[in-house]
């Protein structure tokens, strides 16, 4: 794939052939053969090969036509992690409004004369169906990574600062003055490293419990009354998992609508009645701290970690399928989350300016990590040699799961390369490190 060519507006062309390794943070010149030079672009975007055509003003003839610099790269090298918002920045939408009202306009001037489309079983009061299945896998691949994950605690080192939310993965915590928690000003920055849990990698985000999705929404004086669960546990409930201990109401017929917000449910004593010995798909269970065991051979530490792994991947892949369908909210300002079509009524927002909403939440569509967030460590190449605070432009970053079972033994993602800059050359020292381009 041609990514981008450097032309100027002179006679000849000359093209030189070679391969060579991309140096961290090195940008190319990118233009358009008809606008001339446009931009300036990172190596982090996906390009396997880039052409570069240079035209000399004299014409010679010992010179060959058509010869071009070619530099191939599989997968981009320095892609940066999403970009940390602080308190006082408010999350941008997934999709921006001036997208989402030209998508509008766009349905509305081609629905004319056409047959309106009808609302998805969720927003009827139906169950899909085809979305049980994976709603119940979701559910159990969060207990089989939270049970790995505190078995590989036991043969991998994990720390974590005592005042922010900072982890690291290896035997050392990192020398980086990265730290934003109490007293960093005195510390200079500095992190006090400590041991860590799971809710250290996996982050606890809760929500309300609905009894009823479609139901009134949560009033402020009830904020206290109704149950917090895990966000994903309750995505998994409203999807079609049944748990005794959070009931829900499962419609058989559509909801009938009265008016834009007011309905009455469908008459279903014509239907039979369930049979309750249809068999169930079985539910996994979070295995209590002192039973925990780590694994007794460096095979048996391979094989958790792939599993580990494959839970990581089967959870995020199955949520976002989940969330295609049934319609999760976050808050802009604040980590608050909720399951539903619209968010709750309480005024417990506490971020930047709260004061100015009364405590309401500013209420958008959530993406995969408002639900699931990763927490991001920095790679370490080599457990027994310690990061260098001088090289910190050369390192990577990948979520904290994905760290753990690296260093367990598993086999790396390719999605997770990129940021993890595993085809960068480390300089062993800092003279070298100033030496490259």
């Amino acid at each position: 794939m041609e990514c981008g060519c450097l032309q100027s507006l002179f006679g000849n062309t000359i093209l030189l052939k070679s391969e060579r390794r991309i140096p961290p943070k090195f940008d190319l010149l990118k233009c358009n053969t008809q606008q001339g030079l446009s931009s300036l672009d990172s190596l982090k975007l996906n390009f396997s090969t880039l052409a570069i055509q240079l035209k000399f003003a004299s014409p010679s003839r010992h010179l060959i036509q058509f010869q071009s610099l070619v530099i191939r790269c599989n997968h981009p090298q320095n892609a940066d992690i999403p970009r940390y918002y602080s308190k006082k920045e408010k999350k941008p939408f997934p999709i921006p409004i001036v997208e989402l009202r030209r998508a509008a306009r766009e349905r509305l001037k081609n629905s004319n004369g056409q047959q309106r489309r009808g609302a998805p079983p969720p927003k009827r009061g139906l169950v899909v169906q085809r979305l049980i299945p994976v709603a119940y896998r979701v559910f159990n691949a969060r207990v089989k990574l939270i049970n790995n994950l505190k078995k590989l605690l036991k043969v991998v080192p994990l720390h974590a600062c005592k005042w922010c939310n900072e982890i690291h993965v290896g035997t050392v915590g990192h020398p980086f003055k990265s730290c934003r928690g109490s007293g960093a000003s005195i510390r200079r920055g500095l992190h006090e490293w400590g041991g860590a849990a799971v809710e250290d990698i996996l982050v606890p985000v809760e929500a309300y419990h609905l009894y009823d999705r479609l139901g009134k929404r949560i009033r402020h004086e009830e904020r206290f009354s109704i149950p917090r669960i895990p966000a994903l546990v309750e995505l998994c409930i409203q999807a079609g998992v049944d748990l005794p201990e959070y009931p829900t109401k499962r419609r058989r017929k559509p909801i009938i609508r009265i008016g834009k917000n007011e309905f009455v449910d469908a008459d279903e004593s014509e239907l039979p009645d369930p049979d309750p010995d249809t068999p169930k798909p079985s539910v996994l269970a979070e295995i209590p701290d002192i039973e925990i065991l780590p694994p007794c051979s460096k095979e048996e530490t391979v094989l958790l970690a792939e599993e580990t792994l494959q839970a990581w991947e089967e959870m995020r892949g199955g949520a976002m399928r989940l969330m295609k369908m049934y319609p999760v909210r976050a808050c802009g300002y604040c980590p608050e989350v909720h399951v539903g079509p619209i968010g709750h009524k309480a005024q417990n927002c506490g971020a930047h300016k709260h004061q100015q909403r009364n405590g309401q939440h500013g209420w958008q569509a959530a993406v995969l990590d408002d639900l699931i967030p990763p927490r991001y460590v920095w790679h370490v190449p080599h457990m027994d040699k310690p990061l260098q605070r001088d090289l910190r432009n050369f390192y990577g970053q990948t979520p904290a799961v994905v760290e753990i079972c690296v260093h367990a033994g598993a086999g790396v993602p390719e999605q997770y390369k990129p940021t993890m800059r595993l085809d960068v050359g480390i300089p062993t020292n800092v003279r070298e490190a100033e030496m490259v381009v």
